[in-house]
């Protein structure tokens, strides 16, 4: 994201100013939502709901406001990506319906294994995930995973949790996603 920010900032700044309220944003919702699920085990929707909003409008408009700018740093295309519903918008409102129904997938086939909660807000994370790139979606989403396999391992090492012991998923979704979001474009 830091590498996509330079890109924006040489060649549509209005775009870099969206890209980067809409990273200022993920990581205020990000403090918030890690707080209250470590302590409750809830992603609330009142906080939840509105981020669908927040970055579709930041991320969409940034993604529109480049397109038409004719710049390429956001597809990283020489001839500026595509048009408005193409490439980059598409991929940000794709990036969240495919993370969110894989989410859903995954609470379908085990419910006590993960929470509506989880679901509602990969969706968010999709559309982040998505303004990036497929390969940013994927990793992020891979490295949650990881992530919340390694500190359950922990949990089982220190004798601190069991099989059965239920964490919140939420924060190492969060994390992933923010992990991903500093990879290369």
């Amino acid at each position: 994201m830091i590498r996509r920010l330079d890109g924006l900032w040489d060649a549509t700044p209005l775009a870099f100013w969206l890209v980067l309220a809409a990273c200022a944003y993920f990581l205020v919702m990000a403090v918030r939502l890690t707080v209250i699920d470590v302590r409750h085990h809830l992603l609330p929707n009142r906080i939840v709901f509105p981020s669908y909003a927040v970055a579709g409008v930041l991320l969409l408009a940034a993604a529109i406001v480049n397109v038409a700018a004719g710049s390429g740093a956001l597809e990283g295309t020489p001839d500026g990506g595509a048009q408005l519903w193409g490439v980059p918008a598409l991929r940000i409102l794709a990036g969240g319906a495919v993370l969110w129904v894989f989410y859903f997938v995954l609470r379908l086939v085990y419910p006590p294994g993960m929470g509506f909660g989880d679901v509602k807000l990969a969706g968010v994370l999709g559309m982040y995930l998505g303004y990036l790139g497929w390969a940013h979606v994927f990793a992020g989403t891979f490295a949650a995973f990881l992530l919340g396999g390694l500190w359950s391992l922990a949990l089982l090492a220190a004798r601190r949790g069991t099989l059965k012991s239920a964490i919140p998923f939420g924060p190492f979704m969060l994390a992933g996603a923010a992990a991903a979001m500093l990879l290369p474009a």
